[in-house]
């Protein structure tokens, strides 16, 4: 008997669910580009529980007929190519023969469409990819796909989806991008009964960001429009006034086709960063035509990647495009990187309230290893009382911000974990020694001695680490100050759901918001160590990385917070420290329960002992 057999259609079609369906966002994916290539104007999305139960596309395109709707479910059965050289100048947005027998075949699959001139429209429905039943269904022109109970019949595929919040917001950034790249197409995405997206499809960029972003993005946005032989780039990109902390509003569009692409990403950094006054990526919507005969969607399964044939002259494209958007006319790009990386900043003379931390309880979500040691306190108590280290007015600004947020800075235990210290190779065992502050490299790099050793510490972690370890011990909520004249944020659909399902989480974190609109909050308080001007961009980080969570505890789910929130309220990299600054960081870093590391994990302090000096200069 023969080893080797041929597979039957229904295990074929769900080893290829593994490329073509990964999540309910792959079915959306699939769904809504042939939608598109289907000439619709108007496509609505609807889902339920992140589309792990319900999933609907409706479209008005042009439909099919009785024979085209029974061929579709067929593997490799396609409209979109007739032979393998159609390939090479592919117009459409797929040509995947096996999309719908595939999701068929992990779903309960329904397909209705008709087309302009048919009486009756044809409904063809599959339970697991079995065999289908088709028959005449009254129903509007196009097609409409319904897709219920994703992966019932492979569990082992279901349980490595994330929560329905994830899912769903997968799903909606999708339609984002898709509505970027096809204005002249109206979407409606639905979640939950809930409408979360719904563009004007009058052809219009800029109005369809207005409408998914709303008009404060839109304010802040600058035109692009490059062109050079067979290369055109047009677009949008904000102000280096509206960033965010990760690449997620970001969206690349190459003759129709949404793509993740190196080069471009390079090119943009290269061109936008050196304007930036502080960490984070400008939101921008490229839109790049090129010659098809020059690129290959071909190079990832699902087609999110794209290889050009010279990726240089994409680069540099680019790169012009963005830099004569952001360089107003008449002025030198120095000139302007100049006016934007020393911005107005504004400061209270308001003087600083010293607030200690507070020991948890012991049924606190952040358990303690041991209470703050009393010397420490004292120590800090008589410094403040002889004015040892003073907050003046006198003191310029940039030092002055820079004082209070050490001055604020508590030391207090943290919870307790491994002590990555030692994998990191961190050749620190306890900071027994008072160390010295010798000076600053780079403004990034606190140099120290003592009798023993030198030592390099890196000012961001160790300042993130005592923010953390003060943070972390306050039981019930961290002190929070009013702010004197509310901010007004707007978030996207799923970031205010996000908000209004953590309201108890942000407030023990210091911060007060209440809705003040559709998809809009008033921002009311803030934490007492974080400059007012971080605020918004703490809120965003955290809701990126609740985003991005699965399965994790409330304690989890607080440390990633905590931990967010100290590495933006701590010094960054750049800032120039003097002596007595230094100073405090060192002693407090020194009264902290794992001083070798960082909330994230990377190494705070190195330690060089004289005979490791020794050797290195060879006088051993």
């Amino acid at each position: 008997m023969s080893n080797i057999h041929v597979l039957n259609d229904s295990t074929i079609n769900k080893i290829a669910a593994g490329e073509v369906v990964e999540r309910p966002a792959s079915v959306i994916k699939e769904l809504v580009e042939n939608s598109l290539d289907a000439g619709a104007v108007r496509i609505e999305v609807e889902i339920m529980a992140g589309g792990t139960s319900f999933m609907r596309v409706t479209d008005n395109g042009r439909g099919m007929s009785r024979e085209d709707a029974q061929l579709a479910i067929l593997r490799h059965a396609t409209s979109k190519i007739q032979e393998a050289g159609d390939l090479n100048s592919l117009q459409t947005l797929g040509f995947r023969g096996e999309a719908l027998p595939t999701i068929a075949s992990v779903s309960r699959f329904s397909l209705m469409t008709r087309q302009e001139n048919d009486e009756l429209g044809t409904q063809v429905d599959l339970i697991g990819g079995k065999i289908p039943d088709i028959r005449e269904t009254g129903c509007n022109i196009g097609t409409t796909v319904k897709v219920e109970d994703l992966f019932f019949n492979t569990p082992a595929r279901k349980k490595f989806l994330k929560t329905t919040n994830t899912e769903g917001g997968k799903i909606n950034d999708f339609i984002i991008k898709l509505a970027l790249s096809n204005t002249s197409t109206a979407f409606r995405f639905i979640n939950n009964n809930k409408l979360s997206i719904s563009t004007p499809g009058n052809g219009s960029l800029a109005d369809t960001i207005q409408s998914i972003y709303g008009s404060k993005v839109s304010e802040a946005l600058l035109g692009m429009d490059f062109e050079d032989t067979d290369i055109n780039i047009t677009g949008y990109i904000t102000k280096p006034s509206m960033l965010r902390s990760s690449r997620s509003w970001q969206t690349f569009i190459v003759n129709g086709r949404i793509i993740v692409n190196k080069a471009i990403s390079k090119a943009i950094d290269n061109a936008y960063h050196s304007l930036l006054p502080k960490s984070g990526y400008p939101l921008i919507v490229l839109e790049i035509t090129v010659p098809a005969n020059s690129i290959d969607v071909n190079v990832h399964p699902q087609k999110s990647e794209m290889k050009f044939e010279d990726e240089g002259r994409i680069f540099k494209a680019v790169y012009k495009a963005v830099v004569d958007a952001i360089r107003p006319a008449g002025q030198t790009l120095e000139t302007v990187a100049a006016s934007v990386q020393h911005p107005e900043r504004h400061y209270t003379m308001e003087p600083m309230h010293f607030v200690p931390a507070s020991i948890p309880a012991e049924n606190a979500i952040t358990s303690v290893s041991a209470p703050i040691p009393a010397s420490a306190v004292q120590g800090w108590q008589a410094a403040k009382e002889h004015d040892m280290y003073p907050v003046t007015t006198q003191m310029p600004l940039q030092e002055k911000n820079i004082a209070e947020q050490i001055y604020q800075a508590d030391f207090a235990p943290v919870e307790q974990v491994a002590e990555t210290g030692k994998a990191l190779n961190i050749a620190v065992e306890k900071l027994q020694e008072p160390l010295t502050p010798i000076g600053q490299v780079a403004r990034c790099f606190i140099v120290a001695k003592t009798d023993k050793g030198l030592y390099i510490v890196d000012q961001h972690a160790a300042h993130e680490r005592i923010l953390y370890d003060k943070f972390a011990s306050m039981a019930d909520r961290i002190p929070s100050q009013q702010l004197l004249v509310h901010s007004l944020l707007d978030f996207s659909p799923r970031e205010t759901e996000l908000i209004l399902l953590h309201q108890d989480l942000f407030r023990s974190l210091g911060f007060d918001m209440e809705p003040s609109g559709e998809n809009q909050f008033r921002l009311r308080e803030v934490p007492t160590d974080i400059p007012v001007s971080e605020a918004e961009d703490i809120i965003r980080e955290i809701l990126e990385s609740l985003f991005n969570m699965h399965g994790l505890t409330a304690k989890e789910i607080r440390h990633a917070c905590l931990a967010t929130t100290a590495c933006r309220a701590a010094i960054k990299a750049g800032d120039e420290l003097n002596l007595r600054q230094m100073q405090i960081i060192l002693d407090e870093l020194a009264h902290t329960s794992l001083p070798y590391t960082c909330p994230h994990g990377r190494p705070t302090i190195l330690r060089f002992s004289s005979d490791e000096l020794a050797k290195m200069f060879k006088r051993t």
